[in-house]
């Protein structure tokens, strides 16, 4: 049976994912660097609080080997395309000499692009599941096993990244202790005046600074709290792009690469917002064209392991 979801964490989910997309464009980041290094604080943070949250290890083995083995696979394509194509675009992150051995590396151990979450969350989710599951620990050893497990991951094994582990790691935390994520980041508006005063100071933009995670929860705490003010058609919105981030994940570098394409045309706008606007929603209705025309050509129980992966809109209440 399919989890019930909750509106809150699917807005949360749209924000990150369409902060993500804008500051993947390049020609608008390069114009507020400062805004892309406050928003890189907590936009995969929270997502990745998220994931640590969210995952359900209460799967025999097989059933959730084979629910990694369907985010492994759109990973690997999407990953091994990008590896690809950065070896003939003229890309920041060029590939200078392309190798069987060059992708293997960026597939198993160093991605590249977007698609590094995705791996973090299949060996942070893999780890999480045999400390848990496969030696049954309690809550504090495990936690304590699963810290250490990471830092040795990230430290000495050099796959993955300590902060993004250890937000993972929040989001187990707070769900084996059975806390609601919305019981411990509480809405509130006067979260701004700590979330202001931190953000001034630019040694707090960094993730994984004691500021840096007071302005993750600060900024949560700010949204959850404009989620119950918003109207229902925005609501609406943002709990179909929160239910489907995959997919904008997946094929988002797909329309953020063309959307270079438009800069010599767009160039007449000093601020770069009209290219951020059309390329957000280039990005964002291309990405779910993309999965659309996977649904209707039978393509989707190969790429994703579902019969159809876009959703029809669901009924949203205040």
């Amino acid at each position: 049976m399919e989890r019930k979801r909750v509106g809150e964490i699917d807005y949360l989910k749209s924000v990150c994912i369409l902060l993500m997309i804008a500051f993947h464009l390049v020609f608008f980041s390069e114009k507020y660097p400062l805004a892309k290094q406050w928003v890189y604080t907590f936009h995969m943070p929270v997502f990745l609080i998220l994931s640590g949250y969210l995952m359900r290890i209460e799967k025999p083995p097989r059933e959730f080997l084979r629910a990694m083995g369907w985010i492994f696979i759109p990973y690997s394509i999407m990953e091994t395309g990008y590896v690809v194509m950065s070896a003939v675009l003229p890309v920041r992150d060029k590939v200078d000499v392309l190798s069987a051995g060059l992708v293997l590396d960026k597939l198993f151990l160093h991605p590249m692009g977007p698609y590094w979450y995705l791996h973090t969350f299949l060996i942070c989710g893999l780890t999480y599941y045999g400390v848990f599951r496969g030696l049954r620990m309690r809550l504090v050893s495990g936690l304590l096993l699963l810290a250490t497990v990471y830092a040795v991951l990230a430290d000495v094994c050099h796959v993955v990244s300590l902060p993004n582990a250890m937000y993972f790691l929040a989001g187990v935390s707070l769900h084996r202790s059975g806390t609601m994520f919305t019981g411990f980041f509480r809405p509130s508006l006067y979260a701004l005046v700590p979330l202001v005063w931190l953000s001034a100071d630019a040694g707090n933009l960094d993730r994984f600074t004691l500021g840096g995670m007071a302005i993750v929860y600060l900024v949560v705490s700010v949204l959850l709290k404009i989620y119950a003010v918003i109207p229902l058609g925005v609501k609406r919105f943002s709990d179909y792009i929160g239910a489907h981030t995959l997919v904008l994940l997946v094929f988002s570098p797909v329309f953020t690469m063309f959307s270079k394409v438009m800069v010599p045309y767009l160039s007449f706008d000093p601020t770069g917002m009209l290219f951020l606007t059309l390329s957000v929603l280039l990005t964002v209705f291309g990405s779910f064209g993309l999965a659309w025309c996977m649904d209707r050509l039978g393509l989707s129980p190969w790429f994703w392991g579902k019969r159809q992966m876009l959703a029809p809109f669901r009924k949203v209440t205040n």
